[in-house]
């Protein structure tokens, strides 16, 4: 088992920038990859980007791609997405996730991940 314990979401002005952290508990030796995914009213959960829990380069969506940057402190066994430049279609409930099995290729779908946050609202007003 596995328990995510996301935080650091808000209200913020378009432009401005937001911090989430997501905790990680448990038997994280298993993990492989920890995703970040968000979800607007009425959308469907997409994938933001995600990062090798063992270390490495993280990979990005398209269209956060230059604006969030994922990074994971060792030491507390804890995962960041660092939002700069926040647009208003950015507002989302944002959910990390963790994938416990091995791929070559960075997860970036929903149903590759196996554990899940209870997600952070984030709201970027106009």
């Amino acid at each position: 088992q596995v328990q995510l314990d996301e935080s650091g979401g808000g209200l913020v002005q378009a432009g401005g920038s937001l911090r989430l952290s997501c905790a990680a508990s448990g038997r994280t030796f298993t993990i492989y990859t920890m995703g970040w995914f968000r979800q607007a009213p009425g959308k469907e959960r997409e994938f933001v980007g995600g990062i090798r829990w063992s270390g490495g380069s993280a990979y990005y969506a398209d269209s956060v791609k230059g604006r969030f940057t994922i990074s994971k402190d060792n030491a507390k066994t804890t995962v960041y997405l660092q939002m700069n430049s926040l647009k208003p279609e950015d507002t989302a409930v944002y959910y990390c996730a963790a994938d416990l099995h091995w791929s070559s290729a960075g997860p970036r779908s929903r149903s590759d991940y196996d554990y899940w946050g209870q997600g952070t609202q984030v709201t970027v007003s106009s």
